[in-house]
């Protein structure tokens, strides 16, 4: 396959964890399995279900595997920020982020991987192409879809999936990104990433992928993450005029 990563370039998996007991055994292993010699860091926000734990036990038995424990829930983009940082500090060249559910199938990584070495910024897309969502109602597909028309009209990124939480990132995009500056606590922090990486100049490029609702476990999607959203939006098209 063209375009693989030569074996001196290091490759962190960042997922943010909260009560994934049920997921996160499968989860690792299925990253292993398609992504070796990759990274893993588990980003646990005190699951009180003790997902923390057995990341500690897997961790205790691969050195590829990292735990960061951060003491509270404080959202999805406090997590990714405090993972980015970690992966930055210990000089890997790709990060990708996704999630522990199995939404984003892991046997995508490698498709993400190798665009990566050829773009800066890798989007694993639900709507590029058409819609590959499964298994979501109706209300909940078109509020998606929705807010992508929503982010594209106000802030002209150029981006079918900004809310896509499925990405590999090039480190000097993270590295040259005011991560602490970063406002979104919650799902508008995909949004805010992306446009940022996109404002400075780095390319983007989306690849369709196959997105499925979650088997286990239970959403984290609230109102009032919708509304943060909303109004980070505003905000990103204040900063664009």
């Amino acid at each position: 396959m063209e375009n693989q990563p030569s074996l001196n370039q290091k490759v962190l998996v960042v997922v943010p964890t909260y009560n994934e007991k049920e997921n996160i055994e499968a989860f690792v292993a299925a990253v292993k399995t398609n992504l070796p010699g990759a990274h893993l860091l588990i980003v646990d926000d005190n699951s009180p279900d003790g997902t923390g734990v057995i990341a500690d036990q897997l961790a205790a038995t691969d050195s590829t595997i990292h735990v960061l424990h951060r003491t509270q829930k404080e959202g999805l983009g406090k997590a990714y920020v405090e993972g980015f940082q970690w992966a930055l500090r210990h000089d890997y060249d790709f990060i990708i982020q996704t999630d522990a559910d199995f939404s984003h199938d892991p046997k995508d990584l490698p498709r993400l991987l190798e665009a990566a070495q050829t773009d800066d910024l890798i989007i694993g897309s639900r709507y590029k192409g058409g819609c590959r969502v499964l298994n979501w109602p109706l209300p909940r597909l078109m509020l998606s879809y929705g807010a992508g028309i929503y982010v594209r009209l106000l802030t002209r990124l150029p981006v079918m999936d900004p809310t896509g939480g499925f990405k590999c990132f090039r480190r000097n995009v993270l590295a040259s990104i005011e991560l602490d500056r970063i406002a979104a606590e919650g799902y508008g922090f995909q949004i805010e990433v992306t446009h940022s990486a996109w404002r400075k100049g780095f390319s983007i490029k989306e690849i369709p992928i196959v997105f499925a609702d979650r088997v286990a476990g239970t959403s984290k999607m609230s109102l009032a993450i919708a509304k943060e959203a909303i109004f980070l939006v505003l905000r990103l098209a204040f900063r664009r005029k």
